[in-house]
């Protein structure tokens, strides 16, 4: 299938675009930067002048369209940017894939349409899945119920299906490795204070199985999906212990049906994405964090015992065990650090 990305030199595009690639699909992303993703046909376009969409679509006449592009990172731009922007955007691009009659489109939206974000919110169930009330807080979250209407939209009146996809707070990979996450810190940092990945409702999700999503979604029947919206994260919480224990102080919105979220449990449902795609997260941070951990030296042997001392490992931990709190690196500015800004066609991050 011919695949275009809009949005493919993001933290999200980037995994996206290629996972697709490798996945048999032929992968064609736009971009105002393209950053040479492997196996992908990369085209300089900005999305933001008149016509771009509709020129490149009629161009390249792909069999479905996958649209990231946007400002990416709530209050990294002025709010009425944000808004217009990403509405506006979403607007073109799915009504240039109409006019050349591409097969499907999906466009990313993000959680953040149900409002947590704001002081007073109070969740409607949990866990959350599809039908919780939208109740946007910001002009972000706001442009992501915009695109979500705009596609709804399209699905009544133009051929084809159409639909959305809510990702959780994306992982690149070189994240799991340390690189900063969106919010500046790392996920060692996010794990050992949970006041970070609160802010988020302890939600993630790998950007390759976010790939794996959207093959599921390409290969599924159009009455499944046309219209319709899934979350799409892992399969267990960013933080080390249950939320259960952790919601009264870090997400007191969630209220007492959290209670039941112990083990693992994440706060978001992705059993709508399961049901109907066939579609499960196949990495949790537990996995991807002892993968790319670093193998624990040995200890340089004494002359007294060369060769008993050079098998045992400093400590005696596995290469990949956390350690406590104390010793894991946290965060120096927290919660409130601000987010960077993000150039508009380069892909969704989600909060």
């Amino acid at each position: 299938m011919r695949v275009v990305v809009t949005g493919s030199s993001g933290r999200l595009g980037r995994s996206l675009a290629t996972g697709l690639a490798a996945a048999g699909h032929e992968v064609v992303g736009l971009d105002r930067a393209p950053v040479g993703l492997e196996g992908v046909s990369e085209r300089t376009v900005d999305l933001s002048a008149p016509g771009a969409a509709a020129e490149a679509l009629d161009e390249l006449r792909p069999d479905a369209l996958v649209h990231l592009a946007g400002i990416a990172v709530p209050f990294s731009a002025p709010e009425r940017d944000i808004l217009l922007t990403n509405a506006a955007l979403a607007h073109d691009v799915l009504a240039a894939a109409a006019s050349a009659r591409v097969g499907r489109a999906l466009a990313a939206s993000s959680p953040t349409p149900i409002g947590y974000s704001s002081p007073a919110w109070r969740a409607a169930a949990v866990p959350i899945d599809e039908t919780h009330p939208l109740e946007p807080a910001n002009a972000y979250a706001l442009s992501k119920v915009v695109i979500e209407e705009s596609v709804r939209m399209f699905a009544r009146t133009a051929p084809g299906a159409y639909g959305f996809f809510r990702p959780c707070y994306v992982i690149s990979p070189e994240e799991w490795a340390g690189a900063p996450t969106q919010q500046g810190h790392t996920v060692a940092e996010r794990l050992a204070d949970p006041a970070l990945a609160a802010v988020s409702l302890f939600n993630y999700v790998d950007a390759r199985d976010v790939a794996g999503f959207v093959d599921a979604w390409l290969a599924a029947p159009s009455d499944a999906i046309d219209g319709e919206g899934f979350f799409v994260g892992a399969a267990d919480a960013m933080t080390e212990r249950p939320v259960a224990e952790l919601w009264r102080e870090y997400a007191p919105g969630l209220g007492p049906a959290a209670d039941a979220l112990t083990g693992t449990a994440p706060v978001f449902s992705i059993a709508k994405a399961h049901d109907r795609l066939g579609w499960a997260p196949a990495r949790d941070w537990r996995t991807e964090l002892a993968a790319t951990a670093p193998a624990t030296p040995a200890p340089v042997p004494s002359p007294a015992t060369t060769t008993a001392a050079s098998a045992r490992s400093i400590d005696g931990r596995a290469p990949d065990a956390p350690r406590s709190r104390r010793e894991t690196a946290r965060s120096a500015e927290g919660a409130g650090a601000s987010p960077t800004a993000t150039n508009t066609t380069t892909g969704t991050r989600t909060a």
